[in-house]
């Protein structure tokens, strides 16, 4: 880990004494928001690193953001990093945040369960495993994904930030997380049934709903959550702001993945151009802005001598065209597979070259 204190965000004006590398991109071809999704384990944290750190080296204060609860930005970046905005690099505008689920949740909700929900729960005599638990505090689905997303809108609209990069959840949770008006209207319609159903047993629903004269409300929280999707919604329809890149590797059920991916945010109105194909065995030198003293990164596969090599470059070469060919008409990307794990700025840099 770099021996580098992190400081809550206060200010971004020391932002023009930027001191760019050499070997990093002039400039980031990206709009304000840069969001990077797909299945676990495929490279989006390196991809949104990547991304970011070429964005401040080019002098933009830029925030890297984690939604995954299995964060590694940390390591990636090779500094430690907190739930709330952080100053990660000295010499340029680079800031991180990890969101802390639990804690937004706690901010969301407070003390009790989904904002009172529980005493719900415990009214109609639920125990934990009951039908009542998610009502008494256990997952309400999506809870997790609302939490992130709470903290997630208030970074996008943090005027600290000229643009901001997000390393989303894997796609369940990301898909998930765009479902969360579906799934509060399916809650919120078994709620007022069991009021219905139950009558004076549920007593608890009459102040979550609505008073004595019968009107019937939607509690506060979910009101909230609600809007905040919508406005999530609404700058990820939006080209002019966001660019949502799939990222898979180049292997069958990886590919097959982030086109069912691409698939549902159609449905969601939400334009994907970009698609990252990450850790392809092959010499990217002639195709990157490559310096000669970084190519000994990249590992090229050896297919005379090495059987291994020829047989995995032979599936990795299927996947591409597989991929070249469902995404016709976006923009796709390779990122080589590197000799090493892909920690610490000289590493991303490489990304970012293939990226750019």
């Amino acid at each position: 880990m770099n021996d580098l204190d992190v400081e809550p965000v206060e200010s971004v004006d020391d932002a023009e004494a930027v001191t760019v590398d050499a070997a990093a991109p002039a400039t980031v071809d990206a709009p304000t928001y840069v969001l990077y999704g797909g299945k676990g384990g495929v490279g989006k944290t390196t991809c949104a690193a990547a991304t970011a750190l070429a964005s401040a080296e080019a002098g933009t204060p830029t925030l890297v953001v984690s939604t995954d609860p299995a964060h590694s930005l940390s390591d990636t970046l090779e500094t430690q990093i907190g739930p709330d905005p952080e100053r990660v690099r000295e010499a340029v505008p680079l800031f991180g945040a990890e969101i802390d689920p639990d804690a937004s949740m706690a901010d969301v909700f407070g003390d009790q369960p989904l904002g009172g929900l529980g005493q719900v729960g415990e009214a109609a005599g639920g125990d934990a495993g009951s039908p009542f638990d998610p009502l008494m505090g256990g997952s309400m689905p999506g809870a997790d994904e609302a939490a992130a997303m709470r903290q997630l809108i208030e970074y996008l609209d943090d005027p600290r930030f000229d643009r901001v990069v997000v390393d989303t959840a894997p796609t369940g949770h990301t898909l998930r997380l765009l479902e969360l008006p579906e799934i509060m209207d399916s809650m919120v319609g078994r709620l007022l049934s069991m009021r219905e159903r139950f009558g004076g047993m549920l007593g608890g629903l009459g102040d979550l709903f609505g008073g004595d004269d019968g009107t019937e409300e939607e509690p506060p929280g979910l009101t909230e959550l609600r809007e905040r999707v919508e406005r999530l919604r609404t700058v990820l329809k939006d080209p002019e702001q966001t660019d949502f890149r799939v990222v898979t590797v180049p292997e069958e059920m990886s590919v097959v993945e982030a086109e069912r991916l691409v698939e549902r945010l159609d449905e969601y109105e939400i334009p994907v151009d970009t698609l990252v194909v990450n850790r392809v065995m092959e010499d990217l030198a002639d195709v990157t802005s490559l310096a000669a003293e970084d190519r000994d990164l990249v590992v090229s596969p050896d297919t005379e001598g090495c059987e291994f090599c020829r047989r995995r470059w032979e599936v990795q070469r299927s996947a591409l065209e597989r991929a070249t060919g469902l995404f016709r008409g976006r923009t796709v990307r390779r990122v080589p597979l590197l000799a090493e794990a892909v920690r610490g700025d000289r590493a991303l840099r490489v990304v970012a070259a293939c990226l750019s």
